[in-house]
């Protein structure tokens, strides 16, 4: 019966790490963890649990994470976002923060773009990226000299 306690409690602390990781890691063993834990609540052998939690893990990691990853948050655009920061911009489309608009122009790809103190930036004006909120460049007017 301790047995199968400490694989509950284990299954329990995988499913919190990948809840709050989300990284697709740990959710493999809580699966592994889930059987270990259904067999100890019928037979009592701590080295047979161990080898089919192992077994299990490692079946669902090898063979249903690429699948689980090709199709989990299919939405989310990988980008290299901290290299733009700090860089020059050129404004593609004028960005007014109250009409929700703006285009910006930086290492050669464009950016939904935002004035970091809600300033109209006029087209063509070379800016300055702050920072990135979500996808969108927060921007400041590049200071000449």
């Amino acid at each position: 019966m301790t047995n199968s306690i400490a694989w509950l409690i284990l299954l329990a602390v995988l499913i919190l790490i990948e809840f709050v990781t989300l990284g697709l890691t740990t959710i493999w063993f809580a699966g592994g963890s889930l059987v270990a834990f259904i067999v100890s609540l019928f037979y009592d052998n701590l080295f047979v649990e161990v080898i089919l939690f192992l077994v299990v893990s490692l079946a669902l990691l090898f063979f249903t994470r690429p699948i689980v990853k090709k199709y989990f948050n299919t939405t989310r655009v990988k980008t290299n976002y901290a290299a733009v920061i700090g860089k020059e911009a050129m404004v593609t489309t004028t960005i007014n923060n109250i009409n929700g608009t703006g285009i910006a122009r930086v290492n050669g790809q464009e950016w939904t773009a935002r004035s970091v103190n809600d300033t109209v930036i006029e087209k063509g004006t070379k800016v300055i990226v702050e920072d990135i909120s979500g996808v969108k460049l927060m921007v400041s007017i590049k200071k000449e000299g």
